[in-house]
């Protein structure tokens, strides 16, 4: 969005004040207590989603090989069913979203999200489990499972996940696909109904959580009553961004290694049933400091102000733009007072066709036939961030190729001692060490020091970030096909072409160079995107803003489906072997790598076209202010 084309002599600092989330006084339709917040709420927010996480990609990383030993499913049709479940967790968040700052606000959809199936017991599970299975009275007693705990949907989906592995009707007989060399029986329609029902359960439950605890986190800082520490407060949510995202990504270091080693070593049973137990801490978490929360009580349908924007911007397509400013319809006291010049065509929304269209008050008679230009500003926000958001799409689905690092790790000689082995599913924990690392390197470390060396605050820009995301994605595919290059060979050499559960002698360290550039970009582009979308978006749209991503995310996993499927069909064609095979020895996942890397660099192009089209962020608009306050801060600590 750009400034406001009135009141020339203050344009900048009235768009700054306009786009701010900390600069504007609050909006009517939220109500604050002022007198909570802070960071003594930081800990149970960031608790309830961490856990969220610990529980959630706990049981990711080995389900590759638990679809295809326990499912007997090809790695394609795995690795499929894993992108859909994937999708369906990060689009969901944006439902949640829209209720959050729609109807029910940011608290009770976190508290809907965590406990709403808490009310009454899992009847219906019970159902589904012991009532379409041929299961006897004596099984279920000594299972345990004569009556079902009271959980969440998150609950649910990991129940039902673990009873899964508890129960053997609710999978097919077992059948190892790598190792088997007949054909396996495939699981019928009761037990994929019970697997992808427990992935959808789960996805709601991250639905209600994701898209807002890191705004309603925002939120316990939002003091807007004191603006002579507006610049100090942009600082504040920087760090907590940094610091939020790096609690997550040490969560998810947390599942990586001990629930991945407790399936690896105890079993499914416990390595399942494990994350049920967190699950239970992460709801008791939340509702812990219920009192110290600031909590925002929405009473507008966000959803519902695009629409009428879009019905009357339609309507009024044939009404001339006023010659004047004093021709568009404002709320009293909003900073928002005439419309910007980008998508100017959304403006005719807001213009007064009679007076009388307004009442006495200042409100539209008919919110259905004129708009104001806060809604109409809303809109164009979200328009204009969208080409800039589709760039990380691709950066997205190279970071949710897992099942193939998988398979290439499981092939390699993981050992670091002759008695420590690390997990194959572990992997990945290098690239939340290296995401990690960078977030604290970067901010306690590269901004202080450019800091004191220009003498001035010094921070990089969002899109800056998010390019350089983008680069180091493609860095680190182009190294993933290379390192895929030299382990074929080695296995080929090795006489190990059919034999794709043979161990080739070659370090699976090897591999960690790749895992660590993909953490690198994430740290640079993920972070860089949630910035970027809470900057830009208005204060009302915050749970949207940071839900976002999680669409971004979205949208990759179901690409990523339909490029992996086409890449299987086309290039297994007239007999010969896929790319992507299950048997990694005779597929050629280095091409597949290599491939990616390819889009992601036209990708690169592509974000440069749209960063140049988007122009100024609003932190370009308080720069001055910010590097004023920084000089000031350096004097006084001189």
């Amino acid at each position: 969005m750009e400034p406001s084309t009135i009141n020339s002599s203050k344009t900048e600092d009235h768009h700054n004040k306009i786009l701010s989330h900390h600069d504007n006084p609050p909006p009517p339709t939220m109500q604050l207590q002022r007198s909570k917040g802070g960071l003594v709420t930081m800990p149970f927010i960031i608790a309830n989603e961490a856990l969220e996480r610990v529980a959630t990609f706990g049981v990711l990383p080995n389900m590759t090989f638990y679809l295809m030993k326990e499912y007997s499913m090809g790695v394609t049709n795995a690795q499929n069913l894993l992108f859909y479940w994937s999708s369906a967790t990060n689009f969901l968040p944006l439902i949640g979203a829209l209720i959050a700052d729609s109807y029910l606000g940011r608290f009770l959809t976190i508290g809907f999200g965590s406990i709403f199936s808490l009310l009454d017991q899992v009847l219906g599970m019970e159902k589904i489990l012991f009532g379409a299975l041929p299961l006897n009275e004596p099984y279920r007693a000594r299972s345990g499972f004569n009556r079902s705990p009271n959980v969440d949907f998150r609950h649910r989906g990991t129940i039902v996940l673990w009873l899964t592995a508890m129960i053997p009707k609710a999978r097919p007989p077992p059948c190892d696909l790598l190792v088997s060399s007949q054909a396996c029986k495939s699981a019928t329609t009761a037990q994929y109904t019970i697997l992808i029902s427990s992935f959808m359960l789960m996805s709601i439950g991250a639905g209600g959580i994701r898209p807002c605890s890191l705004a309603f986190g925002a939120n316990q800082f939002d003091k807007r009553d004191n603006n002579n520490n507006n610049n100090n407060m942009k600082r504040v949510l920087e760090t907590y961004f940094n610091w939020y995202y790096a609690a997550v990504m040490i969560s998810v270091l947390i599942a990586m290694t001990g629930i991945v080693y407790l399936q690896d070593h105890m079993g499914w049973k416990i390595g399942f049933g494990v994350p049920v137990i967190i699950m239970f801490f992460s709801a008791f978490l939340f509702f812990l400091a219920t009192p110290l929360y600031i909590k925002q009580n929405v009473i507008n349908n966000l959803l519902g102000r695009f629409v009428q924007v879009i019905a009357v911007a339609y309507k009024n397509r044939k009404l001339s733009y006023p010659e004047q400013n004093s021709g568009y319809h404002y709320n009293k006291g909003s900073e928002f007072i005439v419309p910007t010049s980008k998508l100017r065509f959304l403006n005719k929304a807001c213009i007064i066709k009679s007076p009388e269209d307004v009442k006495q008050d200042g409100v539209a008679v008919d919110s259905w036939s004129l708009c104001t230009v806060e809604q109409v500003e809303e809109l164009k926000a979200l328009v204009r961030v969208m080409p800039l958001w589709s760039t990380g799409i691709m950066i997205s689905i190279n970071l949710s190729q897992s099942s193939f690092p998988l398979l290439q790790a499981k092939s390699m000689d993981r050992h670091i001692t002759k008695r420590v082995e690390i997990p194959a599913a572990s992997f990945g924990v290098f690239t939340v060490i290296a995401l990690t690392v960078w977030l604290i390197v970067y901010d306690r470390v590269i901004l202080p020091l450019g800091s004191r060396i220009r003498g001035k605050s010094f921070r990089i820009g969002t899109k800056e970030r998010m390019g350089i995301g983008i680069f180091f994605s493609c860095m680190a595919m182009l190294l993933s096909g290379i390192i895929e290059h030299i382990r074929r060979r080695k296995s080929i050499n090795q006489g190990l072409l059919n034999n794709p559960e043979g161990i080739v002698a070659m370090s699976a360290m090897w591999l960690v160079p790749q895992h660590c550039l993909n953490g690198i970009a994430e740290a640079f582009n993920a972070i860089g995107q949630i910035e970027f979308y809470y900057s830009e978006l208005p204060k009302s749209m915050s749970s949207i803003a940071t839900a976002m991503f999680g669409l971004g995310t979205a949208v990759a996993n179901l690409l990523a489906s339909v490029i992996l499927s086409n890449v299987d069909s086309i290039t297994k064609r007239e007999g010969k072997e896929s790319w992507v095979s299950s048997n990694i020895n005779r597929g050629h996942y280095e091409n597949y790598y290599w491939l990616l890397a390819i889009m992601t660099c036209l990708n690169l192009v592509y974000f440069i076209v749209c960063s140049w089209a988007y122009g100024p962020c609003v932190e370009s608009w308080s720069k001055k202010m910010d590097e004023k306050d920084g000089e000031m801060e350096l004097e006084n600590v001189s």
